[in-house]
């Protein structure tokens, strides 16, 4: 009878394993507990978001590490015996564990190099989008263009391997110039004034541009700095090219990418406006012309 609770006595003598369990479980604890403590003081006294992510992303790092060296102590005599221990494993670990060890390491990148940072808007591969999140193991895009025009988010979460930094080709809106160049299609018939309307189309360019052109020449000595680049024209431009349909008269200009479409509803707006009192110039549309031979060998058309 008392054999039988022999397994009970054994299991509450404390030997060396059961310390070292009870050990790494409250020092886990006291870290997990110091970290909410310093989030709620964080969130209390500040209301910054971005300020608010990136402590809390820190202090998740700081926990692991803390974490990882407290258990090693406990359960390893010391950072020697961590070092073979993990020297045995590396092999199998690398064969077994390819994808997420080359998404750690695309982390490791991300924060190193900061090729974007949260808040950042990029497109890698064929995904665009908002950088909302990064992690261990990805990071996360507020997508747009996908679903939408003008560079407006679709309302999609992508979720993106840490690794495809390595292999994907990365452009990114945010950092260095921030502006991009945009362009406004006007297509007019061939009977119109197309030279009035294209000073109209410079004069309302030009409205809309001339703040971004100061701030983006000013940017664009910044760049220049890191970078072997020929300084552009910032000023708006429009282009006169011939279509079937008509003569197309194209605005250039730049404007920050999370503005892209405002701006060009606010340009074309303007352009209805200027065009409507204008008698001699008329938007353009796909036309048929059709020519008939009459009795007097003259032509005449019809659209």
């Amino acid at each position: 009878m008392l054999e039988d609770f022999d397994w009970f006595t054994r299991f509450f003598t404390y030997s060396s394993i059961q310390v070292k369990f009870i050990a790494s479980f409250a020092g886990t604890l006291l870290l997990i507990i110091l970290r909410k403590v310093f989030i709620k003081i964080l969130f209390n006294n500040t209301t910054n978001a971005l300020i608010r992510y990136r402590w809390q992303k820190i202090s998740s790092y700081i926990v692991y590490v803390f974490g990882i060296v407290i258990i090693g102590q406990i359960w390893f005599k010391g950072i020697e015996s961590i070092a073979t221990y993990l020297g045995l494993l590396s092999a199998g670990i690398a064969i077994a564990l390819k994808d997420p060890l080359t998404n750690v390491t695309g982390w490791i990148f991300i924060l190193s190099r900061s090729p974007f940072e949260v808040g950042d808007r990029v497109q890698i591969g064929e995904h665009s989008g908002d950088v909302v999140d990064v992690n261990f193991f990805k990071f996360t895009l507020m997508e747009i263009s996908q679903w939408g025009q003008g560079e407006q988010s679709s309302g999609r979460i992508i979720h993106i391997p840490n690794g495809k930094v390595f292999t994907e080709i990365l452009a990114n809106y945010s950092k260095g110039f921030k502006y991009i160049w945009n362009e406004v299609d006007v297509l007019v018939t061939f009977e119109s004034n197309w030279k009035e309307a294209k000073k109209i189309l410079e004069k309302i360019s030009k409205k809309h541009a001339e703040s971004v052109t100061k701030v983006a020449a000013r940017k664009f000595k910044d760049i220049s700095k890191l970078y072997m680049v020929y300084k552009p024209d910032f000023n708006p431009q429009v282009y006169t090219k011939v279509q079937d349909s008509g003569v197309l008269l194209t605005i250039r200009y730049l404007c920050n990418p999370r503005k892209r479409r405002i701006t060009s509803q606010h340009i074309w707006e303007d352009i209805l406006d200027s065009f409507s009192s204008q008698k001699d110039i008329d938007f353009a549309y796909p036309t048929t012309r059709f020519y008939n031979l009459d009795s007097d060998n003259n032509f005449s058309s019809k659209k």
